[in-house]
């Protein structure tokens, strides 16, 4: 072999063993590489997981709190209920007493109001059981609408009563 020819194996033989040597690094670096993208994705799943309790654990907190907001809400309005029914059931117990005369309604008046200008004879006094000034009995259909007024003015303030406790129990 001549020279020429050794130098063209030589530098052929460095070529191949770089080839190789550059085959290996990428090998190696593939490995490498291979292990670090498996440790990422082990490390993100760890993530998704911790992530995932986080929020599982918050929906159970918001559901409890849901659900013990719907109790009390329920309890209010059971006892809006409970004092709506009563409140007219009493109303109805008035007017059926007031219906039957078993029950009147009188009015206390001032007869020292000189301001007033109505002259009651003292005839028309009702002197009953109650201690005080005069009294006039009223007539029972007056009665009847004034415990018809009392009745939707007591409804209405149980209504308002019910709204605000709804309002706190929300707001809380």
């Amino acid at each position: 072999m001549t020279s020429v020819q050794k130098l063209i194996a030589l530098l052929v033989l460095v070529v191949v063993l770089m080839a190789g040597s550059a085959a290996g690094t990428w090998k190696v670096q593939g490995w490498r590489y291979g292990k670090q993208v498996a440790e990422q994705a082990r490390l993100h799943q760890d993530d998704l997981t911790a992530i995932s309790n986080a929020a599982a654990d918050q929906i159970r907190t918001d559901q409890e709190k849901r659900l013990a907001l719907e109790q009390r809400l329920s309890a209010s309005d059971q006892t809006h209920h409970k004092e709506l029914s009563d409140a007219q059931r009493n109303q109805a117990r008035l007017r059926d007493r007031l219906a039957t005369s078993d029950l009147r309604l009188s009015v206390l008046i001032d007869a020292t109001d000189s301001a007033s200008a109505c002259s009651v004879p003292a005839g028309t006094e009702a002197f009953g059981v109650v201690h005080g000034g005069a009294r006039f009995r009223l007539d029972p259909a007056h009665a009847q609408r004034i415990i018809a007024i009392t009745d939707a003015g007591d409804q209405g303030l149980i209504a308002l009563k019910a709204c605000q406790a709804y309002v706190r129990e929300v707001n809380r």
